[in-house]
């Protein structure tokens, strides 16, 4: 047993997350040079990788979806904290960087990683298949919690703006805890089947075939070098993000392009576990990845933030453009004929990553 501890720790992905930390530490809230920032480039992408590793290790030992969860929830937690450090530093742009952050997250994973797992599936196997009825679940409690949260700002008109009167998010709130606690109890104790990967002929893949599980040991080490990495990511993406929103400026780029780019790297480690399982035919678990991220990011971040505006100053402007309205609805309607048959061909993630496309590319030029 001390062995293995021993070349557990002195592994890569061990020391990769200790590092970022250590990194973070001394980095956190200084003007970076050139050299340092390129440092700290590299370390976030070794704890990236590192995160996927630890995450896959965890979702191995407790299984399906419990795996999924684990690492959306965990991103998420840490994605909200980020969000409300960077309100707090305050400054007219904190008003709209949840809604930012919120709808880049959703667009990410509704049709980047969505897209790009359903690409990847239905080349290498012929056919994406998956469980329509909790892919289904999944979709309509984000597409219910977007609209809630993103949307009725918009047309409300208790306050002027795309604004929600104390009141409306108080109730945005509680609705975003509800749904999302309804959503986890349904994925993992009611209907949990509904949620496992399934073979070609429709049967529930509830054991994996590949290894022996990891020790509990072994796991609650992996927990806790996943949450240092994950740490060690949004912080240091933090950090990094000056020198991004210079490099914007520069570009001549609306700021809100900063927010996508964090959004990318913060979400990096479940687009690469997502990918990694489509390449396994466990298309099943990649939903669960993304659709569960984009649920976690908005039932976890409204209600924080509007626990935050209780001390924060200045507006908090929730409510989304028209264009981003247009295609948050494109999204919606194309992901709903992506579900129902359960099962998808290289065109539908083909069309999943054009509106993602479309997203990045209305986010350059508005």
């Amino acid at each position: 047993m001390i062995v293995r501890l021993r070349s557990l720790l002195t592994q890569w992905t061990a020391v990769v997350p200790v590092v970022a930390v250590v990194l973070l530490a001394f980095t956190w809230g200084r003007d970076l040079p050139g050299a340092i920032v390129a440092l700290v480039t590299l370390v976030l992408a070794g704890a990236v990788l590192a995160a996927v590793h630890h995450a896959e290790v965890i979702a191995h030992r407790v299984g399906e979806p419990f795996g999924s969860l684990v690492l959306a929830i965990a991103v998420t937690i840490i994605e909200v904290a980020l969000i409300v450090t960077l309100m707090v530093d305050g400054g007219p742009k904190s008003s709209t960087l949840a809604r930012d952050t919120v709808f880049a997250a959703v667009m990410i994973t509704c049709n980047g990683i969505v897209g790009l797992c359903l690409l990847v599936a239905s080349l290498r196997h012929g056919l994406a298949v998956f469980n329509a009825e909790g892919t289904g679940a999944a979709l309509a409690t984000v597409a219910t919690l977007a609209t809630l949260s993103l949307v009725f700002p918009t047309f409300t008109t208790s306050r002027p703006g795309p604004e929600f009167s104390t009141t409306q998010l108080t109730f945005a709130a509680l609705a975003s805890l509800v749904l999302y606690g309804l959503f986890v109890t349904t994925q993992t104790v009611r209907h949990r089947d509904y949620f496992l990967p399934i073979t070609r002929l429709g049967e529930v893949i509830d054991v994996d075939e590949h290894a022996n599980a990891p020790s509990a040991c072994a796991a609650g080490i992996s927990l806790g070098l996943l949450t240092l990495a994950l740490v060690g990511v949004v912080g240091l993406a933090k950090g990094v993000s000056p020198t991004i929103e210079s490099g914007v400026e520069a570009a001549g780029m609306p700021q809100s392009v900063v927010g996508v780019i964090i959004a990318l790297l913060v979400l990096l480690p479940e687009t690469i576990a997502a990918v990694r399982s489509a390449r396994r035919d466990r298309v099943q678990t990649s939903l669960n990845l993304a659709l569960g991220s984009a649920m976690a990011s908005i039932g976890l971040t409204i209600p924080a933030v509007a626990l935050a505006s209780v001390w924060l100053s200045g507006p908090l402007v929730l409510g989304l453009s028209s264009t981003h309205m247009v295609l948050l609805a494109l999204t919606v309607v194309v992901s709903s004929l992506t579900v129902v048959p359960g099962r998808a061909t290289p065109l539908q993630g083909g069309v999943h990553l054009v509106v993602f496309a479309a997203y990045l590319e209305l986010a350059v030029t508005p």
